[in-house]
């Protein structure tokens, strides 16, 4: 069975305690504290692997955990560090926090995000020696691991999504065109799984499609399964849509049509807007100039759409070839530029001690006003300030942490210029 989510608990692992040692030798004198350092807490990361396509794995064991730092010892000798925790999943899994539902990473190909770092080892006794306290009994203890549940979902990574009614010929089109061998039958169930698919093009680039099963009337809304399919469409540059224009089950091609787009905006309204072509399959069944009328009919309620209509048989070819070429004309004009999903959670910076200070200060002669502090640098650290996302949680960043309410407690005023660790803004309400 395909499993494209998975609820997991990921934890780091905890920096090992600083040791007390005291260096005792024979006719050595003075021997002073010797104590070791921890060891850091091994890291939680994730790598995308071209070689997995699915998530079963996580299905089966829900809790990953990285090794601890092993403690500090006498004679300034440092705890090994904690062992890693490698988790490897399909390219195109995103990673999210599942309380918030918030985005941690999304694993592009080839990508590797430590999601978790490990704690820090504590400090041995001997960093705390001073002239007046020679001989001090107390380290420090290492930095506790992280826990989160996060929730992965795999989206699949295609150039082209495949979508339509149950039994229109989709898989029968996806195994003419590509090296993908999806189940044929006559069957009014959907396809379970989403099939992946490479075209070939004899003097042309190639591109992958992906035949997004479940799509029914209601799909957006949870009826069937299509809800759980819709995302893999996310990913996609552009939408065969594939429609059983011969009527063989008595539908009608055109509403059949407008029923599936009205689903994909349902569920998210740039979906609708991906390009579009239409695939008018089963043309091979027609009778005498039924083609020709129903294929006009097509083009005249779709084409001044912008959504061009080719007439085809997945069974027999005809028409397959000048589908693909348009298809692929199209997407050298999109580009090659990836669907990627921004940052929206930073599992660092929940974690950060608040206390950290911060300054809010004015100059008058400059005439601006200055926010500093370590926390704020962390949090810029952490942030895309050149997205728009990351824009704005910076901007709710200082409105939870009260920088806005202390700014206008100064006399703040619409216009004015703010320098947050560098970073200069003019102020607006």
């Amino acid at each position: 069975m395909f499993a494209d989510i998975a609820t997991i608990t990921i934890r780091s692992g905890n920096g090992g305690n600083g040791c007390v040692s005291f260096r005792r030798e024979l006719f050595v004198p003075a021997g002073g504290p010797d104590g070791g350092d921890g060891g850091r807490g091994g890291d939680l990361i994730f790598v995308a692997d071209k070689n997995i396509n699915t998530l079963s794995d996580y299905r089966h064991k829900r809790k990953y955990s990285a090794g601890n730092g092993e403690q500090g010892r006498g004679k300034h000798c440092h705890g090994k560090d904690g062992e890693d925790c490698i988790l490897k999943v399909p390219e195109g899994t995103v990673v999210r926090e599942a309380n918030s539902g918030k985005i941690i990473a999304d694993m592009s190909a080839g990508s590797e995000v430590v999601v978790l770092k490990g704690g820090n080892g504590g400090k041995g006794n001997q960093h705390y020696a001073t002239p007046t306290m020679q001989a001090p009994k107390y380290a420090q203890p290492g930095k506790p691991g992280r826990e989160l549940e996060v929730i992965l979902e795999l989206k699949t990574i295609a150039d082209v999504g495949l979508v339509g009614f149950p039994n229109v010929g989709k898989s029968t089109f996806l195994s003419r065109v590509t090296n993908a061998k999806p189940k044929i039958a006559n069957y009014h169930f959907t396809t379970l799984d989403p099939n992946l698919g490479v075209v070939d093009l004899s003097d042309a680039d190639g591109f992958v499609i992906a035949d997004i099963p479940g799509l029914i009337e209601g799909a957006s809304e949870g009826v069937g399964l299509g809800h759980e399919f819709l995302k893999h469409i996310e990913r996609t540059r552009m939408i065969i849509h594939m429609v059983d224009a011969a009527s063989t089950e008595g539908r009608d091609p055109i509403n059949d049509i407008n029923i599936i787009n009205k689903e994909l905006s349902d569920y998210d309204p740039l979906l609708a807007k991906k390009p579009q072509v239409i695939a008018a399959n089963k043309i091979d069944v027609f009778y005498g100039d039924d083609e020709e009328t129903v294929i006009t009919l097509l083009k005249e309620e779709f084409e001044p759409k912008g959504i061009k209509v080719f007439p085809i048989s997945a069974v027999s070819g005809k028409g397959v070839k000048e589908l693909l070429y348009y298809v692929r004309r199209e997407l050298d004009k999109l580009g090659n530029e990836p669907v990627i999903y921004e940052q929206e959670y930073f599992p660092e910076l929940e974690y950060e001690e608040t206390e950290e200070p911060y300054s809010v200060t004015y100059d008058e002669k400059e005439k601006v006003y200055y926010v500093d502090g370590p926390r704020i640098e962390k949090m810029l650290g952490y942030t895309n300030l050149e997205s728009e996302k990351g824009f704005v949680f910076f901007q709710n960043f200082l409105k939870d942490n009260g920088i806005f309410e202390e700014l206008e407690e100064m006399g703040i005023s619409d216009g004015d210029t703010v320098d947050v660790c560098g970073y200069v803004f003019d102020y607006y309400k």
